[in-house]
């Protein structure tokens, strides 16, 4: 049974994407150089297992040698920012990426702005925040906006003087999508309106847009109702609601609801296998970038 047309397919232009990161990392083994992405988590938080455990994979697949170092939970900050130094100095290593979300005696700010610039694949520092709001293409973009916006041009969405209302104002995905898309640049040039959980009359907003971006973590929340017929709607959330009937007594849900709003939309991500994947594959070319930066003679 073939899937319905007006479903985005995220796994298959992430894997578009890896092709083309495998042949560039194969390019870059033929000069002696091989791309090298270091995680670090910290604490045993089910979820992180699982995400680090899927990067490692791809990581694998696409020729990229990857390690992970593991820490106890009860790490203090300063050993977490030490380990950070000596990944910093190693010239092997060429993208750090520090698994969110980090316990709470842990600044997560002090932690991003302790990795390089250049070896920052989350684009989590600040000095790649600013690029990306100076629309400066020098610095490395978070991950998942990055793919979010690849899904979108991948797909012939027309950005220039679309409405975009993003749903979440987070660091990881709000702020950077809505910087994206603002730039005067090719694929971006929309009139975007980021709401959060203190706007007002959200559900009016959302009826005006070309393109929805839910990335509120509130599971099923966006409705058919606040839909406008033939929007783009983009599902970024996972959310775990109870579930007897499921292994382990949980399912994993968006923050669309997807069965109601799909028949709505023009366009929509499945959830898994929409935002996901595409999140993966620009932190594999993130890592390349940077490894082809660091080893350019």
């Amino acid at each position: 049974m073939s899937a319905p047309a007006n479903l985005i397919d995220g796994r298959a232009i992430a894997e578009e994407l890896n092709r083309a990161t495998a042949a560039d990392v194969a390019k870059l083994r033929q000069r002696g150089v091989e791309p090298c992405l270091v995680f670090v988590r910290v604490g045993e938080d089910p979820a992180s297992q699982v995400y680090v455990g899927m990067k490692e994979r791809v990581s694998a697949r696409l020729g990229i040698r990857s390690t992970t170092h593991v820490l106890p939970a009860a790490t203090r900050e300063e050993e977490l920012l030490a380990l950070l130094a000596r990944l910093n100095g190693d010239p092997a290593v060429h993208g750090i990426l520090v698994q969110a979300p980090l316990p709470g005696h842990i600044r997560a700010s002090r932690v991003y702005s302790t990795v390089l610039p250049g070896k920052d694949v989350d684009g989590f520092h600040p000095e790649n925040v600013g690029k990306l709001m100076l629309g400066d293409t020098d610095g490395f973009v978070p991950c998942t906006p990055a793919g979010i916006h690849e899904l979108l041009v991948r797909t012939g969405v027309r950005l220039a003087g679309a409405e975009v209302v993003v749903l979440g104002r987070g660091n990881i995905v709000g702020k950077p999508m809505a910087a994206i898309l603002l730039q005067k640049a090719p694929h971006a040039d929309a009139t975007v309106t980021v709401c959060h959980s203190r706007t007002r009359h959200l559900a009016e907003h959302c009826r005006r847009a070309d393109v929805l971006i839910a990335a509120m973590g509130v599971a099923e929340f966006v409705k058919a109702d606040m839909v406008k017929p033939g929007a783009v709607v983009i599902d970024v959330g996972v959310n775990r609601v109870p579930d007897p009937a499921a292994r382990g007594g949980f399912r994993l849900v968006g923050d669309v609801d997807f069965p109601h709003v799909q028949p709505v939309a023009g366009r929509i991500t499945p959830n898994p296998g929409g935002v996901g994947p595409m999140t993966i594959a620009m932190l594999m070319r993130n890592t390349v970038r940077a490894a082809r930066r660091a080893t350019a003679s």
